[in-house]
């Protein structure tokens, strides 16, 4: 998977390294939602809900275009989100 990482639209000193977002992505167990909220359709956005190897929880808005990922904003997870990633792993695990 490439990553289009040229003129980030988030600031880069308050988000994950870039390193850690792709990590996330890399995740076995990372989801990706397509929402149905006609706002993101339109736009063709996506979230990714990943960790990173150190165990660090990343929530991420994209768009891809089959080869490339374009990340337009990436931070940790809410504690939320973090629940909701570990209840879908202990689905799919148990």
């Amino acid at each position: 998977m490439d990553f289009d990482w040229s003129n980030l639209p988030f600031d880069g000193q308050a988000a994950p390294a870039t390193r850690e977002v792709e990590e996330a992505f890399e995740d076995p167990h990372s989801l990706r939602l397509f929402p149905d909220a006609p706002r993101f359709a339109e736009e063709s956005r996506a979230f990714c809900l990943g960790k990173t190897l150190n165990g660090r929880g990343i929530f991420s808005v994209f768009r891809a275009d089959g080869k490339r990922v374009r990340v337009i904003c990436a931070r940790t997870m809410t504690e939320e989100e973090d629940y909701f990633y570990e209840r879908k792993l202990r689905e799919w695990t148990s």
